[in-house]
């Protein structure tokens, strides 16, 4: 194509496979929707189409041009496609427990709200819109687990011990926790004695801990109270003992009671702490013992004494016997160790029909001491001691005066005479005479 001053005559270019009119308009005229268009012709032409134009495509906020720029080819064709189409930014990903809500979609200034499922708390920013670089304001947030889990304890209610026990057994529904979450619970952690277990008297602090996949804690508190019903205190009686089972004072708890030797137990010797928290029976004293020594036989004399006392008879023929003499000196040196060790000592000086018997202050008469001696067998006119136990039995005898040491050695063999010590070593009778 030559320039040629006469427009719109067809020239001819032999080398040329084509043809056109010059200044004609030659391609399809550019309309933009959203945008707007400027071009320029190679000769200043009037059409903006005219082979050779150049126009620029400007588009509206919210669009961007194919093409910023086209031409008009020979082929009758803009250069490329030069139409204004919508912002678009990348689709957004899902956050994990949650989602999101756009205003439009992911179009230019589109506005999306980011949101949480229950239990789950947003980290990041709450919303993000599209922005003309394509480009989003803001990343996706994560959604976190914060929020603890939630347990509720069981109300105990108080127990009471049972009768003769100190502790109780308590019993509980073990409680489930509950994630805001997943629902997903991975440890229940109890601190503290799991239920059905015995607890012993008192107030016992409790709680359970449980723990969500994510590593929050949730925890509860509750109390464990075992009571104990107990009676008044007792005390062992003046003169005697007093031995109890369980925690002596509590329900279902007994005490027995005995007396020392010479005493005589009265009223109740055993009391049980009952549930209306007062004891069975009734106040046990411990009464000296009456000794009757007017009754007719050695026998029986011999009977008041049996599971009571021991007796310990002294036999000489004059009161100046030096045996006897040195016996009695002996003995009143350790009446101490002889009430600790229930020993009676009776006294049978002298030949009948002269002979006189004696207990403590109490005398005997010649008669009575007469039988005593056939009783036990024991001659007259000669020194002899004999050792009865509480059942009557003849233990041992002395021909020859002994020492207190040597009298308490043998009692202490007595079989009954251990649980004895072991009672006077609970009640912290001692005696150092």
């Amino acid at each position: 194509i030559r320039n040629s001053p006469n427009q719109g005559k067809m020239i001819m270019d032999p080398g040329a496979s084509f043809c056109c009119f010059l200044g004609t308009p030659w391609c399809a005229p550019i309309k933009i929707k959203h945008g707007d268009v400027s071009c320029r012709t190679p000769r200043g032409e009037h059409y903006r189409n005219v082979m050779g134009t150049r126009c620029k495509i400007r588009c509206k906020q919210g669009y961007e041009a194919q093409s910023s720029e086209v031409v008009c080819m020979a082929s009758k064709h803009w250069s490329s496609n030069y139409a204004c189409r919508e912002i678009r930014c990348p689709k957004l990903d899902m956050p994990i427990n949650g989602g999101y809500k756009c205003s439009d979609g992911s179009y230019f200034n589109s506005r999306c709200e980011f949101f949480c499922s229950p239990g789950f708390t947003l980290k990041g920013q709450k919303t993000a819109t599209c922005r003309y670089n394509v480009v989003w304001s803001a990343g996706v947030p994560s959604c976190v687990d914060i929020d603890p889990p939630k347990i509720k304890c069981p109300n105990v209610k108080d127990k009471w011990a049972e009768p003769g026990k100190l502790t109780a057994r308590v019993t509980w529904d073990t409680p489930e926790g509950v994630d805001t979450a997943d629902g997903i619970l991975t440890d229940v952690i109890l601190k503290g004695k799991p239920s059905k277990s015995n607890f012993p008297e008192g107030l016992h602090k409790m709680s359970y801990t449980v723990f969500d996949r994510a590593g929050n804690k949730g925890s509860c508190r509750f109390t464990v109270r075992v009571r104990v019903r107990r009676c008044s205190p007792l005390f062992p009686p003046d003169n005697g003992y007093m031995k109890c089972d369980s925690d002596k004072d509590n329900y279902g708890a007994t005490c027995e009671f005995t007396c020392t030797g010479g005493s005589e137990l009265r009223g109740s010797a055993a009391r049980v702490c009952q549930y209306g928290l007062t004891w069975s029976g009734s106040d046990t004293t411990c009464a000296p013992m009456n000794i009757n020594v007017g009754v007719r036989t050695a026998a029986a004399l011999l009977d008041q004494f049996y599971e009571k006392r021991r007796l310990l008879v002294i036999s000489a023929p004059t009161a100046a016997n030096h045996n006897y003499r040195f016996q009695m000196t002996n003995l009143q040196q350790a009446q101490c160790g002889l009430d600790l060790r229930h020993v009676t000592v009776i006294e049978l000086v002298g030949t009948y029909p002269a002979q006189v018997g004696r207990i403590r202050h109490n005398l005997l008469s010649p008669g009575l001491a007469l039988q005593l001696r056939l009783l036990l067998q024991i001659p007259q006119r000669s020194f002899q001691m004999v050792l009865v136990d509480k059942q009557g039995t003849d233990k041992q005898r002395y021909p020859f005066p002994i020492t207190a040491a040597e009298l308490f050695t043998t009692i202490d063999t007595f079989p009954l005479r251990k649980d004895e010590m072991l009672v006077q070593q609970e009640a912290g009778q001692t005696c150092q005479s």
